[in-house]
């Protein structure tokens, strides 16, 4: 058997004001906040894919910024998901025994940090060394990603805000660390067949 924490204690009083409200709320928001939970991410993707677009216009240092986004977001997701196994929290679901939008996880699935939060708030953070327009996009979506797993029930606040955290201070860093070299990698690369990649066609 393995030993899981409860953190109902933490803010499960809060957790459960925000269940009774989606619970009550009307179908349609419901729908769409669940959607949002679920497929969300993907805007991420997309604003990647637009910020390494535009950089190519820019110069391949600008490139190799906008390239590094997606490797930022899969170390804090790394970062995120060893603190899940270390920290070893029940869902709130599990512990407080209450039903949500999101169908509740098996045990074993940990709920803090938030895995949704981190990773939406570690391309937030990241697409602003890309553009700060792209970055601000990313940031309010990254918000609306962190309330809406607790509103479909998947995490306690405190998992979020965790997540969050975690997500932006490992992107800031490690994106701070890489753009340091990106100027030497970006010239090495531009003598390579992958120049098309940092460089547009003139």
């Amino acid at each position: 058997m393995i030993l899981a924490l409860d953190g109902s204690s933490v803010d499960g009083s809060a957790y459960l004001d925000v269940v009774n409200l989606a619970r009550h709320a009307p179908a349609w928001l419901d729908d769409m906040v669940s959607a949002w939970s679920t497929y969300g991410l993907t805007l991420f993707a997309v604003l990647m894919a637009i910020g390494w677009w535009r950089a190519r216009r820019l110069g391949a240092t600008a490139s190799m910024t906008a390239l590094a986004v997606p490797f930022v977001v899969v170390v804090a997701y790394g970062v995120d998901a060893a603190l899940k196994l270390l920290v070893r929290e029940d869902r709130p679901c599990q512990s407080l025994r209450v039903v949500t939008l999101e169908a509740c996880p098996a045990p074993g699935d940990w709920s803090f940090p938030s895995n949704h939060a981190a990773v939406a708030a570690a391309a937030a953070v990241a697409l602003i060394f890309v553009s700060r327009r792209l970055g601000a996009v990313a940031a309010v979506a990254a918000g609306a990603m962190a309330a809406s797993r607790l509103w479909v029930g998947a995490h306690y606040p405190h998992d979020v805000v965790a997540g969050v955290v975690v997500g932006a201070l490992s992107a800031w860093l490690v994106m701070s660390a890489l753009r340091r070299c990106a100027e030497t990698a970006a010239l090495r690369l531009t003598a390579t067949r992958l120049r098309p990649l940092l460089v547009a066609p003139s």
